[in-house]
């Protein structure tokens, strides 16, 4: 399954540029509110140029990169949990994403209007946690009067659940967020996730901002990666309206145009890094035959059975070994033959970690 990332902001922040550049798919753009009236979803791939090595040595009929979801809803409102504007409505879309990234506006415009009057991005910030916290609070509510009703009954059993949901409405009507709630113990996390609650979910901040200020950002930009890095989140500056115009170019002469403008990378690949990282994912490969080399996201720590699991179910039911190689020892040898009779392919058992750039044979009882 592929990474899911939400893309939240007010309106007219470039949430939609930015999706279209992302994935390619063609959201409807334009300079008022409210374009995005349903959910935008679009699929893109993550660029990883040690995949594109292992399809050069080997040669294979495919080759299928690791991906990203991205989800696009209508721009968010003040009022919006009291149904002012159109995102609320659309807010169930992205419950069930990894993280969420939230679309910061850097830059000005005036032939772009900003629905709070002026530019200015902490004060967006505030606007959208306050909506998040809001919508969460609505769900943490039902919840309590559907535990309140079974309690009852039975008292004891749901005691403590009310006194978790209980503290969590405290938290949420004091404006604060249900991450560090979340972070508390086992069974906060487990809620947390059952309720699909979008604050205690990973966060991602992208500062949209003028080409004329990358590649630092700018003064805005840097306001918006002072508050990720008070919250150890990743922070994306990059101008979506550069990243879809040069969506549409050669690859090489976007490479270079973005390397003119002091670039490294392109916005998607530093969205698909902030995601890995705030999600604390790794890759590893598989090669299958002469017909595919694949890339799979597991999450960091994943035995070798589950990561077997990811490539079908059957693998980790019949789990027997791994026949294991890092990829910067695979290209050494040449291929995986000669790193066979070398002597550095691994067998590993039910509690090898995987290793981001491992490269994998999954032997398996059918």
């Amino acid at each position: 399954m592929a990474l899911q990332i939400g893309i939240v902001g007010l309106p007219n922040v470039g949430k939609s540029t930015l999706f279209n550049a992302l994935t390619r798919a063609g959201a409807a753009v334009a300079a008022y509110p409210f374009t995005t009236i349903e959910p935008n979803r679009g699929i893109a791939v993550v660029p990883d140029p040690r995949l594109e090595v292992l399809a050069g040595m080997v040669g294979p009929e495919r080759v299928t990169p690791a991906t990203v979801e991205f989800v696009d809803i209508a721009g968010l409102v003040r009022g919006a949990h009291r149904g002012e504007g159109l995102g609320n409505q659309f807010l169930g879309y992205i419950r069930n994403v990894d993280a969420i990234a939230l679309v910061c506006r850097c830059f000005p415009d005036p032939d772009v209007a900003h629905v709070e009057g002026a530019v200015d991005p902490l004060r967006d910030l505030e606007v959208l946690d306050l909506e998040l916290i809001l919508a969460d609070l609505e769900v943490v509510e039902r919840r309590l009067d559907k535990v309140r009703s079974a309690a009852k009954a039975r008292p004891r059993d749901y005691a403590a659940e009310l006194e978790t949901l209980e503290d969590l409405r405290s938290r949420l009507q004091a404006g604060e967020r249900a991450v560090a709630w979340a972070s508390r113990g086992a069974a906060e996390a487990a809620l947390a996730r059952e309720m699909c609650l979008l604050t205690a979910k990973k966060r991602v901040y992208v500062a949209n901002v003028g080409e004329e200020d990358l590649p630092d950002g700018g003064p805005l930009a840097q306001e918006i990666a002072r508050v990720a890095e008070k919250e150890d989140a990743p922070c994306v500056v990059l101008c979506a309206r550069l990243e879809a115009d040069l969506s549409e170019w050669p690859p090489d002469e976007a490479a270079a145009y973005r390397a003119d403008v002091g670039l490294e990378r392109s916005g998607l690949e530093a969205l698909a890094q902030a995601g890995y990282t705030v999600l604390d994912l790794i890759t590893f490969f598989t090669i299958t035959g002469g017909r595919e080399v694949r890339a799979w996201p597991i999450q960091r720590g994943i035995k070798a059975p589950q990561a077997a699991g990811k490539v079908h179910s059957q693998m980790e039911r019949g789990f027997i070994r791994a026949e294991v190689v890092s990829f910067e020892q695979l290209v050494k040898a040449g291929n995986w033959h000669t790193a066979r009779e070398q002597g550095i392919l691994r067998i590993e058992g039910h509690d090898y970690e995987i290793q981001d750039g491992d490269v994998c044979l999954f032997r398996f009882s059918p």
